[in-house]
């Protein structure tokens, strides 16, 4: 909202007692150049740069931008910059208390600063995703006419949660989770930055570790938990946060678990394992292991379809198409959200039927292959569309399948060299089963009947 008596007031009491605003709230940057991450976002003559008023742009003014990205990348953050660097009206709006009536009211204001002061308006509105079609068709007019300059904030698929109308009108920045360097660098300022915790105290690397995995990416969850552990510590008369004060603080014990190292490996093995086995249980534990230290949930899904095919094949048709979806929604929501769509198709995979005929069939083929079992293409099987083929009895004496009642033709398609050869041994597993009997009918209409 607008600067008032009682917000100047609230303010003042922060500049004088720091503990009186979280540590989250006084580690915001004050400039751009104090923002961590996001570089992508902020070089010269970005669209953040031009609406804090770096660069005159001449007759282009700045757009207004949509900001997505997951929760504590910084988007929250980037406005305060904004509200505190530029010199334009600056209104903030939260679409999960705000309507019409709010957004019709700032609008209004927003013109008559222009008019009347030659004041420019930056709207920001969080949670824009919250808003209905018509409230956010409220806000295109003043868009449009750049009554206001909007930033919005959004942690969902703008292109499913926003109009088309609004976000043709404004510029898409899609904001990257913070690395573990990005959230280690802000931990530290926070550590010795008179605005944080002024050196009280010393963050060991094992804690600072932990404290990384606890943070996933999140900027706000670190500075937090980095408070609340910091907190306990000095209350026990402690210099250092040990890992054993964060673990009590935050009620979350570190999990044994390099995602670079042996146990990166050892548990993801694990996981599959027990999904082979069909141990449900067992798997759903190698994946809170998973989640819990930090791992990157794009790994884990690309390890489940691997397992949907290596371990499932057509016993259940569906496991592939179950992991490719978890894997698509994982890119999409990450972390929290993740983890039910990671034991969605963990559980679904582990109480799968089991087959891997289509890994020893593969296998298999390519052994041939690479033993130089390869073969010329039978003639009437190769390209016969080209000038002069005929002559070269290409394509002669192919019977087209569709032509037969029974839509399959006794004819030989394999090189001389694998004619009998038989790769996929299908099981009887589940709905492989219907498979198996496919392929027996199949092999003996194509003339390849067993003596």
């Amino acid at each position: 909202m607008e600067p008032d008596l009682f917000t100047a007031a609230a303010e003042e009491r922060q500049e004088k007692d720091p503990a009186a605003s979280p540590l989250a709230v006084r580690m915001r940057p004050r400039t751009l150049d104090e923002v961590v991450g996001q570089q992508h976002l902020l070089g010269p003559g970005s669209p953040l740069r031009r609406l804090v008023g770096e660069g005159s742009g001449g007759p282009a003014g700045p757009s207004s931008v949509i900001l997505w990205g997951p929760p504590g990348t910084g988007k929250t953050t980037l406005a305060y910059v904004v509200s505190k660097a530029t010199n334009k009206r600056f209104v903030e709006l939260s679409a999960i208390t705000a309507g019409v009536k709010e957004v019709r009211a700032v609008i209004d204001g927003a013109r008559r600063a222009t008019g009347g002061f030659g004041k420019e308006t930056v709207l920001f509105l969080d949670e824009i995703h919250r808003f209905s079609k018509a409230q956010q068709d409220s806000l295109l007019p003043a868009v449009e006419n750049r009554w206001v300059t909007l930033i919005a904030a959004t942690t969902e698929n703008p292109y499913f949660s926003v109009i088309s109308p609004l976000l043709s009108r404004s510029l898409l920045l899609t904001l990257e989770p913070l690395t573990d360097d990005d959230v280690r660098g802000l931990l530290r300022r926070a550590l010795a930055d008179e605005r944080g915790l002024k050196d009280a105290v010393t963050l060991p690397g094992d804690t600072e570790e932990h404290l990384l995995r606890i943070a996933g990416g999140d900027a706000r969850r670190a500075l937090t938990a980095l408070e609340a552990a910091a907190g306990a510590a000095l209350d026990q008369g402690e210099s250092a946060i040990s890992l054993q004060t964060l673990e009590q603080t935050v009620d979350r014990a570190a999990v044994k678990y390099d995602r670079d190292g042996d146990q990166h490996y050892d548990v993801a093995s694990a996981l599959i394992k027990s999904i082979r086995g069909s141990d449900v249980d067992a798997a759903l534990h190698y994946l809170a292991r998973m989640i819990e230290a930090g791992e990157d949930p794009r790994f884990i899904a690309r390890r489940l379809m691997i397992s949907a095919s290596e371990d499932i094949g057509l016993a259940d048709p569906n496991a592939l198409p179950i992991a490719v979806a978890a894997a698509q929604a994982v890119a999409m929501i990450g972390f929290p959200e993740a983890a039910l769509t990671l034991s969605h198709a963990t559980i679904a995979l582990a109480l799968a039927p089991k087959s891997n005929a289509a890994t020893t069939a593969i296998g298999a083929a390519m052994e041939d292959v690479r033993k130089g079992l390869a073969g010329q293409v039978p003639p009437h099987l190769r390209d016969g569309h080209y000038q002069g083929a005929k002559k070269l009895g290409h394509a002669q004496g192919y019977v087209y399948p569709h032509d037969l009642p029974e839509g399959i033709a006794e004819q030989q398609y394999a090189p001389d060299a694998l004619k009998d050869r038989e790769y996929y041994t299908p099981t009887r597993h589940g709905a492989e089963a219907r498979y198996a009997d496919a392929v027996e009918w199949t092999r003996a209409h194509l003339g390849r009947r067993r003596s």
